[in-house]
């Protein structure tokens, strides 16, 4: 029986087929946009963050950030690093939104990608880099599954891109399989119905909403953002009733030039 050191001294990993390996990201962000009169509360919009390829393939489509893992970082600093590059926006955490193994993904050549999701607040603006021609934000709209049909409509004001996936069940896990041509590179449509609905599931426990929000926020505010994460309207009174535990009200007001003060909120200290 011969050592470990020495199988080692005559083991060559080029002998074995080695698929490239690659990290994507869905970065997303909530933002609020206020009321255009003191009757419209203030309402959260979610969008995402495309960039147009600069390189073949798919030269001057939309795509997500994202590129080929080096031999000195993780698929996860490889995410990073790329969204950097990029975008000019670096995510502060990912989220695993699966791994996407289809033998004809890339047509460079066998090509797995690990792909993440993450939210971020503010107004982060991009800034096309790297092999990236442009950068910017789409408004994730209407987007859900119905019938086993996911659809989505991504949409930045010059520019609409129509997703329409049907939605399977299968041993290996959930599946979207493209219903015609998708109007993304790659198959970055099938990431993107994936990360949303890891986000609308993440969206459906209150508890995690709350990561979404500032230490104090409007009850209307709560509502909004699982709305956007949930990409369905709730109902105020069931809203309030499901969260009255999970909230307290504190002294202060909302100010806003398109709305009225309301009372603010925070979520609930546990005893």
């Amino acid at each position: 029986m011969i050592t470990e050191k020495e199988f080692l001294e005559h083991y060559s990993i080029a002998d074995y087929d080695r698929p490239s390996v690659a990290a994507d990201t869905a970065i997303f962000r909530l933002s609020i946009k206020e009321g255009e009169s003191f009757r419209r509360e203030p309402s959260c919009a979610l969008s995402l963050l495309l960039i147009k390829r600069g390189e073949h393939p798919f030269l001057g489509e939309w795509a997500l950030p994202g590129g080929f893992v080096r031999m000195d970082e993780t698929v996860e600093e490889c995410a990073l690093r790329e969204s950097r590059e990029e975008t000019g926006v670096l995510p502060a955490a990912l989220i695993n939104a699966g791994v996407f193994s289809g033998i004809d993904r890339d047509p460079r050549g066998r090509v797995i990608s690990n792909a993440f999701a993450c939210i971020i607040s503010g107004g982060a603006e991009p800034e096309a880099g790297s092999d990236a021609s442009d950068a910017k934000w789409f408004e994730v709209r209407s987007f859900g599954t119905r019938d086993g049909v996911f659809t989505a409509e991504l949409e930045n004001g010059e520019l609409t891109l129509a997703l329409r996936l049907e939605r399977r069940e299968l041993i290996t896990g959930r599946h979207f399989i493209p219903m015609g041509k998708q109007p993304l590179a790659f198959d970055h449509a099938e990431i993107i119905a994936s990360a949303l609905e890891l986000l609308r599931e993440r969206a459906e426990d209150f508890e995690a909403i709350f990561d979404f929000l500032p230490d104090e926020f409007t009850l209307y505010a709560l509502q909004s953002v699982q709305e956007a994460l949930t990409g369905k309207p709730v109902s105020p009174a069931n809203f309030r009733r499901k969260t009255a535990e999970l909230v307290e009200e504190t002294d202060a007001l909302s100010h806003g030039a398109g709305h009225r003060p309301a009372k603010l909120y925070r979520k609930r200290r546990e005893v």
